[in-house]
C-alpha cells in the first residue's frame, strides 16, 4: 500500500496543520521527524529548547498514534543528511509524496531545496506549504515591489489584505487504519544543560498550548496593554515557546482573538489588539529573514553599522551573562533567563540594550547567548529583537535611544517585586532602594557595584554611533 510522508519540523501539532491536512487528503500518512542535535547546537540552539523540542515530539507521537499515524524518528548530524535520510524512508515505506511546512531562515530553505531536488529526481512528489505565517514571504511588498523593512507599513498592509480564508483552520486528519512499520524506539533525550530550566514551567504539546491560550484570553488579554510591560505581573500570554515549535498556530491564536473581540483584529479591545500586533511582529521577522538573507549570515540589517567599533571585554560580558552587572533590573532579567529559560519581553529589550550600548559589546554575542538559553529560541524573532535594540536592524531604535536601566526599573517594577524575586540578596532592602542601592547597601547585601556608569556609557555609545558613515 502506498502512502504519503509528512515531515514534521517546528510544527508539532495535529490540529490546524496545513501540510498534515494536505497529506491526509491524499492517502494514508506516515509521519517523520529528523532530529539534528549537532547541527542545531552548531547554530546556537541550547539545551532548554532541545529538551522542549524532544518533549514536544513525544507528545506529538502520542497524538498521531491516536489517529493511526505512525511517527518515524531519525537522528542526523547535519541538514545535509536530510535528503538521503528522507528518501531512504520514502523507499522503505513506498511513499509517493512528501509534504512539509516551510521554514524561512536561510539554512532551512537550503535544506528544503536539497530535499525537494532529491525527491524530484527520484520521481516522488514534494509539496511545501506556508503554514507559520498568514502571508508567504513575497506576498506583502512595498509600492516599489520590495520587502518591507519597517514594521508599521508592513502591519498596515497585513491588516488591510488579511482575509477570512487566510485564517481558516485546517482540518485535523480523520483516524486512519493503522499502518505497519518497523518497530520504532523513541529517540533518547538530548543532553541537558548544567542547570536546565524547570520542565514543569513549560509542559509540552498542543493541549498545554491550548490551555495557556484559553487562560490568557480569559484572565489576561483585556489587561494586556496595561500589564504587558510589568515583569512582576503575569500579564503576557507566555505562548512564545509553543509558537516557536508550532505546538499552536498563529491561526488558532488569531481566531481566538477574533472570538473575544467581536470579530476584529485591528479595532476593539486595546489589550487584544495589542497582543495581535505582537503576532504580526513575529510574522514580520519571518519576512525579514526571507527577504534580507544577510541577517541569516551574522550580518547587520543596516550595512553601515558593520563598521561600528565594538568593545572586546570578556569581564563585562561575563558579568552581564551571569547577572552581576550591578544594575538590579538587568541582573534580575538575566537570572530569570538562566533559571527559567525565558525572559519577559520588556526586559529582553533592557538587557539587550545594556549589552550593546552600555557595554558596547557586539549584539551578535548577546543574540547567541539568548538563543543558547531561551526555551522559545527562534532565529527570526531573536535576531530581529537584538538588532532593534542595537540600532542595527529593521525599525531600529535610533542610536541615541539608550534605556536607562534604573529608570526602566522604577517605571516597570515600581515596588521592586521582580528584582526581589530574582536578585534575592536585595529583597531585604526597602522597595524604593532596590532599583539603585547605595554603596553601603550593596556591601551589606553582597551585591556588586555597577560595572559601568550610565552617563559615561551613554556618551561612549553616542560617540561610537556618530562616527559611522551615514547610510547611502
Amino acid at each position: 500500500m502506498t502512502c504519503t510522508l509528512m515531515w514534521f519540523r517546528s510544527d508539532l501539532r495535529v490540529q490546524d496543520n496545513t501540510a498534515l491536512a494536505a497529506a491526509a487528503r491524499r492517502s494514508p500518512v506516515i509521519a517523520v521527524f529528523l532530529r539534528s542535535i549537532p547541527h542545531w547546537q552548531r547554530h546556537g540552539h541550547g539545551a532548554n529548547k532541545l529538551d522542549f523540542w524532544h518533549r514536544g515530539v513525544a507528545t506529538l507521537g502520542e497524538a498521531l498514534a491516536g489517529i493511526g499515524i505512525p511517527l518515524l524518528q531519525r537522528d542526523i548530524d547535519d541538514f545535509d543528511q536530510a535528503p538521503a535520510t528522507l528518501l531512504d524512508i520514502a523507499r522503505q515505506v513506498d511513499a509517493t509524496a512528501l509534504h512539509f511546512n516551510h521554514e524561512y531562515p536561510l539554512d532551512e530553505q537550503r535544506r528544503d531545496r536539497a530535499v525537494a531536488d532529491a525527491f524530484h529526481q527520484a520521481g516522488i512528489m514534494v509539496t511545501g506549504h506556508h503554514d507559520a505565517v498568514a502571508f508567504a514571504p513575497g506576498e506583502l511588498l512595498t509600492g516599489k515591489g520590495d520587502f518591507y523593512s519597517v514594521y508599521t507599513p508592513f502591519a498596515r498592509a497585513w491588516h488591510r489584505q488579511l482575509t477570512a480564508r487566510r485564517l481558516a483552520l485546517r482540518d485535523a486528519p480523520s483516524p486512519q487504519a493503522s499502518i505497519r512499520t518497523e518497530s520504532e524506539r523513541p529517540l533518547a533525550p538530548p543532553p541537558l544543560a548544567a542547570n536546565p530550566a524547570d520542565a514543569g514551567l513549560w509542559p509540552a504539546g498542543e493541549a498545554a498550548a491550548a490551555d495557556r491560550l484559553e487562560r490568557f484570553l480569559r484572565f489576561r488579554a483585556r489587561h494586556y496593554v496595561r500589564q504587558r510591560d510589568f515583569p512582576a505581573l503575569a500579564g503576557t500570554s507566555e505562548l512564545s515557546p509553543y509558537l516557536a515549535l508550532g505546538m499552536i498556530s498563529h491561526r488558532q491564536c488569531l481566531q481566538a482573538a477574533l472570538s473575544e473581540n467581536d470579530g476584529s483584529l485591528a479595532e476593539g479591545d486595546a489589550g487584544i489588539v495589542s497582543w495581535v500586533n505582537e503576532l504580526v511582529w513575529r510574522e514580520f521577522y519571518h519576512h525579514v529573514a526571507a527577504g534580507f538573507p544577510q541577517v541569516c549570515r551574522f550580518r547587520a540589517f543596516q550595512p553601515h553599522t558593520e563598521a561600528l567599533a565594538w568593545r572586546d571585554d570578556e569581564t563585562s560580558f561575563r558579568a552581564w551573562s551571569e547577572g552581576r552587572t550591578g544594575y538590579p533590573i538587568v541582573d534580575a532579567a538575566m537570572r530569570q533567563l538562566l533559571r527559567s529559560g525565558w525572559m519577559h519581553n520588556r526586559l529582553r529589550m533592557v538587557a539587550a540594550m545594556f549589552l550593546s550600548k552600555h557595554l558596547l559589546i557586539d549584539w551578535r554575542r548577546g543574540e547567541a547567548f539568548f538563543l543558547r538559553h531561551l526555551v522559545d529560541g527562534e532565529f527570526c524573532a531573536n535576531n530581529g529583537g537584538w538588532q532593534w535594540a542595537a540600532s542595527t536592524g529593521t525599525d531600529a531604535a535610533p542610536y541615541f535611544r539608550l534605556f536607562n536601566p534604573t529608570t526602566q526599573s522604577r517605571r516597570f517594577d515600581p515596588d521592586g517585586r521582580f528584582i526581589a524575586e530574582h536578585v534575592p540578596e536585595l529583597a531585604v532592602l526597602p522597595p524604593r532602594d532596590r532599583h539603585a542601592p547605595s554603596d553601603d547597601q550593596r556591601r551589606a547585601c553582597g551585591y556588586p557595584l555597577p560595572i559601568v556608569d550610565h552617563r559615561t556609557a551613554r556618551a561612549r555609545a553616542l560617540e561610537a554611533f556618530k562616527s559611522l558613515s551615514p547610510p547611502a
